[in-house]
């Protein structure tokens, strides 16, 4: 018989997979992971996995391996332009191929250069192509969107690992998973990211821990001290669950109306893909033509000061120190500290958006440059300019003291009204024992004086 080769991308997982399920009905099975950073990098700034990911990408790698090893298969493994590699693969073992379609733009040209290629919706609760409005067209905002995605919810219960026939894929070369030198080392700068588990096993364990508090979530979402968010999209941007796993893992927890604020977020990561699928470079261009000429300001102090966590506002600090540290932020904390870059230092979004791409474990396209663009207001989707977070009002508003004490540990002491604005602390610093400019900088602009810059810099580039 034939082999089937399946040809593994961001869907490293054996259960609820699609392309891995046909291929075994077909025949004996082979498997290939592609370490592609050519393909990738040809598009805009550049898009290989981040320093981050690739941490995460050799655990799964890992247990991927160990899973198919298990049941009498072997993971082939194989580094460069994905596209050659797989059709040479294919010919060299007369095998078909069968792939989960993706839609970032690399995943396209890497699929079209791999040539016969049968690909299986699996990456998304739907196919972007199939949420149409009444006329047959694309969506381009997500309420609308949403709604007509709801018709085709709840998605296909999630199928079991299937029984495979594994082929006989000895004498096929396959690279050394070490050998990838994926890992940090000189420095190893991922010791905080411990708490991980990499994994398909990891992403039922996660959504086990989450169903015990997705009941709460809609009330804890927003609060960064408190553990109220799932911590799935590492698992999901990896594909080491599905995201109809994750939904019916979660709305048969709880129930599907309890479970919708979570839902609708899986919604939103379907979103991005919908978004990208018709803008593919929406990861470099702005989705609105007046932030072509926006004057963003050159200023790498300012920019280091925020990758650091030193621009002296805590929460701000705090977030980029979490993700610095642990490779993941919280949400909330994610748009204040993006709002923070591109409206108080009126720095590119595209820089802070690759900041992220190299830091974080839940690296997406679509969800990374849809974000940004939203918090830019430059999307085609996306807050207004502007809504300028106060990062010390939503500080206040979220109940952020532990967690600023936590990733922020020069101001431990300060009690819950003064850590969120140190500067104006006055004798409870003194009495931390805290000085400005040394243990923890003053703030490097003053929020009012920024937004009324940032204001500026908007009008100019409307009627520029």
């Amino acid at each position: 018989m034939t082999i089937q080769l399946v040809w593994f991308r961001n869907d490293l997982r054996l259960a609820d997979h699609a392309a891995l399920i046909a291929a075994a009905a077909r025949g004996p099975v082979a498997a290939l992971f592609v370490l592609d950073d050519e393909t990738p990098g040809q598009f805009g700034s550049g898009w290989r996995t981040g320093a981050a990911q690739r941490w995460w990408l050799h655990h799964s790698l890992a247990s991927l391996g160990r899973s198919i090893a298990a049941r009498g298969g072997r993971l082939i493994l194989r580094r460069g332009r994905a596209g050659p590699i797989v059709q040479a693969l294919a010919g060299e073992l007369g095998a078909d191929v069968h792939t989960i379609m993706h839609h970032e733009p690399w995943a396209l040209v890497q699929e079209d250069e791999a040539g016969a290629v049968t690909r299986h919706h699996g990456a998304t609760l739907a196919p972007p192509a199939s949420v149409l409005s009444g006329t047959g067209g694309r969506y381009r905002i997500f309420t609308p969107w949403w709604k007509r995605l709801l018709e085709q919810m709840p998605p296909p219960r999630p199928l079991p690992v299937p029984d495979v026939r594994w082929a006989d894929v000895a004498g096929a070369a396959s690279d050394d998973l070490d050998g990838w030198r994926l890992l940090p080392t000189a420095p190893d700068w991922a010791g905080g990211f411990s708490d991980w588990q990499p994994g398909e096993a990891g992403a039922a364990a996660r959504v086990a821990d989450f169903a015990r508090r997705a009941a709460r979530y809609d009330d804890t979402r927003n609060l960064p001290a408190v553990e109220g968010t799932s911590r799935l999209s590492p698992h999901l941007a990896l594909g080491e669950i599905s995201p109809n796993a994750a939904w019916h893992g979660i709305a048969d927890a709880v129930g599907e109306a309890v479970a919708e604020p979570y839902l609708r977020e899986l919604g939103w990561r379907d979103f991005g893909q919908n978004i990208i699928d018709q803008f593919p470079d929406h990861g470099d261009v702005p989705g609105r033509e007046a932030f072509t000429r926006f004057p963003f300001r050159d200023d790498p102090d300012g920019f280091r000061a925020w990758c650091r966590g030193q621009t002296g506002y805590p929460i701000v600090d705090a977030g980029m120190r979490q993700l610095w540290a642990t490779g993941w932020m919280h949400n909330r904390v994610r748009m204040i500290a993006a709002s923070f870059l591109v409206k108080h230092q009126l720095i590119d979004w595209r820089e802070g958006e690759r900041w992220f791409w190299d830091c974080l474990v839940d690296a997406d396209y679509g969800s990374n440059s849809l974000g940004w663009q939203w918090v830019m207001g430059s999307g085609v989707d996306s807050s207004p300019f502007n809504r300028i977070f106060a990062p010390v009002g939503q500080s206040v508003k979220f109940g952020a003291a532990d967690y600023i004490r936590r990733w922020v540990p020069e101001l431990a002491k300060l009690s819950d009204e003064a850590i969120h604005a140190p500067w104006e602390a006055g004798v409870a610093l003194i009495r931390a024992g805290v000085k400005l400019g040394r243990d923890y900088p003053a703030p490097i602009v003053n929020h009012e004086a920024a937004r009324a810059r940032a204001l500026a810099a908007f009008a100019a580039a409307r009627g520029a």
